[in-house]
């Protein structure tokens, strides 16, 4: 029975831990033996679960990360104890998923890896591996990290730092630890990410995107009571709402949009945040509820996403999932979701461009939601998805067996 170890900062919780633990179950069904080892909460999981520290370490990690500006090499004790964790159940194939988190030192986690030398898979789901600093960078339109790191324009966004710019040190420490790796094969979960990964100075390692699936049975159309036709309604979700992820433009497209035509709910807002709102917005506070939000999306006319950097946003595939269509700007991953009879791509940030075309979407309603279900059947079924690492997992152990064997009789000859 082959074993498997994902590595992420959280487990069955958030997308990224939701993801880890949809691989998981799959690798069981397939008769793997599953782990996941994670860096905080409370999470229940199919898969056996290592908690990397305790919270008193996270917090001290955080700490150090923004005094510093050193995030990732903080949790010392902590990684020790997963690593030696590690080598008792003697994993198969090392998946790392989000190795950033105030949880896991990644010197110490790579400097394990390339001595026990088998195959490791690392999903990215960002850009934090081969920047200096930041998570992401098409806000700022940096472009430094190409290069080489330094005066950072991030340094008060995620990991935050308070005064330190160790951008250009940060730069190097990762490079030097994340190259070198005999059999380590990236999976960025959008197009757009792997040509930002063929850049970067880890654009010499094998990638195979894998664009992330979601639950079709849980995200699915339903037979909705007819609603207002002289009103439609337009949908924003977010699990934290900031400028980037587009708040300030739904404030703009009310001005823009005919108040008595359109309605415009926003779901994950703050307390604050919904206090504020302009008239004619409707926020509510994130909600766990699956059902309510699968019947926002089929309530919804237009699934309205005015992202300012996202890598691949799940919300854009659980609204073709429920037939709703996408409109949204054309920014990293974002437009890859859909084509053009499934929603709308505009200009990046051009809200006028944005409200335009919902305008327009409305006088022709070209968009039909068997279609938008049927792509989302097509390309982003869960299972079929992740099915697809179950298959680059033993496609790599057979290429690491091959190897060995080879290694073996050469050394015999």
């Amino acid at each position: 029975m082959p074993t498997l170890l994902q590595i992420n900062v959280t487990a069955n919780w958030g997308s990224t831990g939701k993801i880890a633990e949809a691989i998981g179950s799959l690798a069981i069904a397939r008769g793997w033996e599953s782990y996941i080892a994670y860096g905080r909460g409370k999470p229940q999981s199919a898969s056996q679960l290592l908690r990397i520290g305790d919270d008193i370490d996270l917090y001290a990690h955080a700490i150090e990360s923004r005094l510093l500006d050193n995030h990732g090499l903080a949790s010392r004790r902590a990684t020790r104890r997963l690593l030696k964790r590690v080598a008792e159940i003697k994993p198969d194939i090392i998946h790392l998923h989000n190795i950033h988190g105030y949880y896991v030192n990644y010197p110490m986690l790579f400097d394990f890896i390339k001595e026990w030398g088998g195959p490791v898979v690392w999903t990215l789901h960002d850009c934090w591996t081969f920047t200096g600093h930041c998570s992401h960078f098409t806000f700022p339109g940096c472009q430094r990290w190409v290069d080489g790191c330094h005066d950072c324009p991030q340094t008060s966004q995620y990991p935050s730092s308070l005064w330190r710019d160790r951008s250009c040190k940060n730069y190097r420490d990762k490079k030097s630890a994340f190259t070198g790796c005999r059999d380590l094969t990236f999976v960025p979960v959008s197009d757009w990410l792997a040509g930002e990964l063929s850049r970067s100075f880890l654009g010499g390692y094998p990638s195979v995107t894998i664009h992330n699936g979601i639950d079709l049975d849980r995200f699915r159309p339903l037979d909705l009571p007819a609603e207002n036709a002289d009103r439609r309604l337009l949908l924003g979700v977010a699990s934290v709402w900031t400028d980037r992820k587009g708040l300030d433009a739904f404030v703009k497209m009310r001005q823009l949009l005919p108040r008595e035509e359109y309605d415009i709910t926003l779901v994950g807002l703050s307390p604050k945040q919904i206090a504020s709102l302009p008239e004619g917005i409707t926020g509510i506070t994130r909600t766990e509820s699956v059902d309510e939000l699968v019947e926002l999306y089929n309530r919804a006319f237009l699934y309205v996403n005015p992202t300012l950097e996202d890598t691949f946003p799940t919300t854009n595939l659980e609204a073709l999932a429920c037939g709703t269509p996408v409109i949204t700007y054309r920014t990293g991953g974002s437009p890859e979701a859909i084509d053009q009879h499934t929603g709308v791509v505009v200009d990046y940030a051009d809200v006028t461009s944005m409200a335009e075309a919902i305008v327009d979407v409305s006088r022709r309603n070209p968009f039909r939601a068997q279609t938008c279900r049927q792509r989302a059947e097509t390309l982003y079924d869960r299972d079929t998805a992740f099915n697809q690492y179950l298959n680059l997992y033993e496609q790599l152990l057979d290429e690491s067996r091959r190897d060995k064997a080879i290694s073996q009789y050469d050394s015999r000859s």
